[in-house]
């Protein structure tokens, strides 16, 4: 019998911040794959609250114990990272059925532009399917507590960075009225 190829995959995202749904798909992935990059995308199309090598930084410090997992930044095209890491498969996360018609379309035109990498998405841990970075980080910026949902380390480093914000746990004026 013969043994199948092992392949070489990209998990790629902003990963701002890292979240326990994150984790999950990358260490799933990293049992699929003989070895997973994890780009952390250095110009994301949004406001990030942690730098390209704080995030860099966060998930290595999650991901340590996964040892055929590298962490790094990329810019650029996707395909062309995909690519040049030797690569044939960008692995992506879908939590819901809005999830997927982004993704369907991404995996679309990367595939136009590169023939031949595949996408591989992996269905988000039902304990996961409500994580969303931009929401934890509003939690955190009004007070709340994210433990459990990232990795303890990053809900630290969240509190770090709004902690010099004056609005960060401030009571709504709703409750106060």
């Amino acid at each position: 019998m013969r043994r199948p190829s092992l392949t070489i995959a990209v998990y790629p995202g902003s990963f701002d911040p890292a979240t326990n749904g994150h984790v999950d798909i990358a260490r799933r992935a990293a049992a699929i794959f003989e070895h997973l990059f994890v780009a952390v995308y250095d110009a994301p199309p949004k406001n990030v609250l942690f730098s390209t090598e704080e995030r860099v930084t966060l998930l290595q410090k999650a991901l340590k114990d996964t040892p055929n997992i590298t962490v790094a930044s990329f810019g650029g095209l996707l395909v062309d990272y995909t690519k040049a890491k030797g690569a044939k498969v960008i692995v992506r996360g879908l939590r819901a059925i809005s999830d997927f018609e982004m993704e369907f379309q991404m995996a679309l035109l990367n595939r136009k532009m590169e023939p031949t990498i595949d996408v591989v998405c992996l269905m988000t841990s039902e304990q996961y399917t409500f994580l969303s970075s931009s929401i934890l980080k509003e939690i955190v910026m009004l007070g709340g507590n994210v433990n459990g949902l990232v990795p303890g380390h990053v809900a630290e480093a969240m509190k770090r960075k709004f902690s010099s914000r004056p609005d960060v746990g401030a009571i709504p004026r709703y409750l106060t009225s």
